[in-house]
C-alpha cells in the first residue's frame, strides 16, 4: 500500500506541480539535515558518555578486594575418578622409563604425562629421571626434590610404580632388563603409545623414552585421563619435607606483616634472548643476548619494535611497577620476587623499587645455608614455586613459554581460585609506547581499563593456546549442585571405594594368596 501511494505522489509532481515539488524537495532536505544533525549530536553525546564511563570503569578495580580469592561460582577442585576406574592389574605389559628434560616445571608436566602414558599402556612406571640440565647444573634428581613414598602411595589406584627396574632370574643367571630407547614425537597422540611404544615394550620388556618433554598431547577427549594428570600434579607431586618446611617458614615470615604478593619477574637473559627484545640494552649487553640466542635458539629474524608492539617482549620491572601502581597498589605493598638473575642489573630495578620498596626474595627472607648454597638450583626453584603458590596474589610478567608461570596459574586455580594478575601485554604495549613518546595523559585510566578485562583467577573456559596445565577447568573441578549432571561432585568416600577394590584385587590374586599361605605356615 505504501509503495502505490508513493507512486501517485510522484505522478502529481511530474504532471504540473513544479513549484509544489520544489517546496516538497526543500522541505525534505531540511528534515534530512535536521535528522542528520540530531544523529550527529546523539553520537557525540554517546561518545562523551562512553568516554566518561570508560574513565569511571577502571576505578572499579579495588586493590583491597584482590587480596581475597576469586569468585568460584559454585565450583571446587576435584580430580577423583567419577566413573568406573579399575585399579592397575598386578601383571603389566612391561616397564616404562622416561627422562624428563628442562627446568623444574617442565619436568613436572613431563612427570604427569609419564604417569598417564603408563596408565594408557598398562605399564609399570619406573620413577622418572630428572635431567641434570645445562642451565641449572643440578643433579638433585626425583628423590632429592619430591617425596617418593607419597608419590607412589597417592597413585596406587592408578599405576604401579617402582624406583628401578628389578633384576630377573633367567637360566640361573641374574639379568637386568634394558629399556629399548625411543624418541616420542612431540605432542604424540594416545594411539602412538598404544601401538608403537606398546609394541616395543612387549618385545623388550621395557622402553626408555628420551627426551620426555611435551611428548603427550595435552588436549585429550577423556576427562578421566585429564583428572589423572591433576591427581599427579596437585596431589602426588609433593616436595620433600625440608623444602615444604623451608617454604612455609618463608610464607609465615612474609604473612606476619599482613598480605603479600608474589611476582615472577621473567626479565632474565634466556627469556629476553628468546623473545628477541634487546634494543633497550647497551651494546655490550646486546652482544651477550645475541650470542646466547645464536647458541640456544633457532635462527629467526626478530625486529624489536615489531615484537614490542604485539606484546611479545617480557614486561620490564618499570612496566610491572606502573601496572600495579595504576591498579591501586601503593608503596606499603609487600612483594616477593621469584626470579633468577635480572639481566641489565639494578638500573632496570630502580623505578620499580622506588614505587614498591618492600621487596623480598627467598634469600632475603631466609638466609639459611641450605638456600644460599642452592639458590640457583632446583631447590631454589621449588621454594619459589611453593611461596608463589601460597601467596595472596600471584603475578607472572611473561606467561608465554614460561612453564613456571603457567604451572602456577593452574595450581592456584586448583588451590581455590587464588587471585592472579595476568597483564595483557598485547593490549598494554601501545599504552606504554605512547607514554614513552610523551603522551602520558590518561595513562593510569588506560592501564586500568585493560586490566579490568583480564581474568583474576576465577573459573574460565580454556581457549588455545592456553595449556591444560594452566587451566584444568572444568575437567578437574565439580559442583555440589550442578546444572549439568556431568559436573556433579563425586561421593566423599570415593577413595574408600577405590581402596576396597584394590584390596579385593590383591586378596583374590592367586600369587598373593600363595605368598600369604606360605608366610602363615612359616610363622606357624
Amino acid at each position: 500500500m505504501r509503495r502505490s501511494g508513493l507512486h501517485r505522489q510522484h505522478g502529481k509532481q511530474g504532471a504540473g506541480g513544479g513549484g509544489v515539488g520544489a517546496k516538497g524537495i526543500y522541505a525534505k532536505l531540511t528534515i534530512a539535515v535536521v535528522v542528520l544533525l540530531i544523529c550527529t549530536l546523539s553520537l557525540l553525546f554517546s561518545a562523551t558518555i562512553g568516554g566518561n564511563r570508560g574513565s569511571l570503569e577502571p576505578s572499579e578495580i579495588n586493590a583491597e578486594e584482590l587480596w581475597e580469592s576469586a569468585k568460584s561460582s559454585g565450583w571446587r577442585p576435584s580430580s577423583a575418578p567419577r566413573s568406573d576406574w579399575p585399579s592397575p592389574p598386578r601383571e603389566t605389559n612391561g616397564y616404562l622409563r622416561v627422562r624428563c628434560n628442562g627446568g623444574l616445571n617442565q619436568q613436572r608436566s613431563a612427570i604427569c604425562n609419564a604417569v598417564l602414558a603408563a596408565r594408557i599402556m598398562n605399564a609399570t612406571l619406573v620413577l622418572p629421571e630428572l635431567d641434570a640440565n645445562s642451565f641449572w647444573h643440578d643433579e638433585s634428581g626425583f628423590q632429592g626434590i619430591y617425596d617418593v613414598e607419597h608419590f607412589i602411595q597417592t597413585l596406587k589406584y592408578d599405576v604401579q610404580i617402582v624406583e628401578s627396574i628389578p633384576e630377573i632370574q633367567k637360566n640361573g643367571k641374574t639379568k637386568k632388563i634394558k629399556g629399548y630407547q625411543l624418541r616420542p614425537p612431540r605432542d604424540a597422540p594416545i594411539e602412538w603409545y598404544t601401538t608403537v611404544a606398546l609394541k616395543k615394550m612387549q618385545e623388550h620388556g621395557a622402553i626408555y623414552l628420551t627426551p620426555f618433554s611435551h611428548r603427550l598431547a595435552e588436549e585429550i577427549d577423556n576427562p578421566e585421563y585429564q583428572r589423572l594428570r591433576c591427581r599427579v600434579n596437585y596431589h602426588a607431586l609433593r616436595f620433600k619435607p625440608n623444602i615444604m618446611q623451608l617454604s612455609e617458614s618463608i610464607v609465615d615470615k612474609l604473612r606476619a606483616q599482613g598480605h603479600f604478593m608474589s611476582i615472577h619477574l621473567r626479565f632474565e637473559m634466556d627469556m629476553l634472548a628468546f623473545a628477541g627484545c634487546i634494543d633497550i640494552f647497551n651494546p655490550e649487553e646486546q652482544s651477550i643476548l645475541k650470542k646466547y640466542r645464536k647458541e640456544n635458539f633457532a635462527e629467526k629474524r626478530l625486529v624489536y619494535k615489531e615484537r614490542r608492539a604485539i606484546g611479545k617482549c617480557p614486561l620490564t620491572p618499570k612496566e610491572v611497577g606502573l601496572i600495579l601502581h595504576a591498579m591501586g597498589f601503593d608503596n606499603s605493598t609487600r612483594i616477593y620476587l621469584a626470579a633468577g638473575e635480572l639481566f641489565g642489573g639494578e638500573r632496570f630495578m630502580k623505578h620499580f623499587r622506588d614505587l614498591f620498596p618492600r621487596l623480598e626474595n627467598h634469600s632475603s627472607v631466609d638466609s639459611s645455608e641450605e638456600l644460599v648454597t642452592n639458590t640457583q638450583g632446583l631447590l631454589g626453584s621449588a621454594v619459589d614455586y611453593m611461596v608463589c603458590l601460597l601467596s595472596d596474589i600471584f603475578m607472572p610478567t611473561y606467561d608465554g613459554p614460561s612453564n613456571f608461570a603457567n604451572n602456577l596459574l593452574g595450581h592456584r586455580l586448583y588451590y581455590g581460585f587464588r587471585t592472579t594478575i595476568r597483564p595483557d601485554r598485547k593490549a598494554l604495549a601501545p599504552i606504554f609506547i605512547d607514554r614513552e613518546n610523551g603522551r602520558t595523559e590518561g595513562f593510569k585510566e588506560a592501564v586500568r581499563r585493560v586490566m579490568l578485562k583480564t581474568n583474576f583467577g576465577g573459573p574460565h573456559k580454556r581457549v588455545s593456546p592456553e595449556s591444560f596445565y594452566t587451566n584444568s577447568w572444568p575437567e578437574c573441578f565439580c559442583q555440589v549442585s550442578p546444572k549439568n549432571p556431568a559436573d556433579k561432585c563425586p561421593p566423599d568416600n570415593v577413595l574408600e571405594v577405590l581402596d576396597s577394590r584394590l584390596e579385593n584385587k590383591v586378596t583374590s590374586d592367586p600369587e598373593t594368596l600363595a605368598e600369604k599361605n606360605s608366610t602363615s605356615r612359616t610363622e606357624g
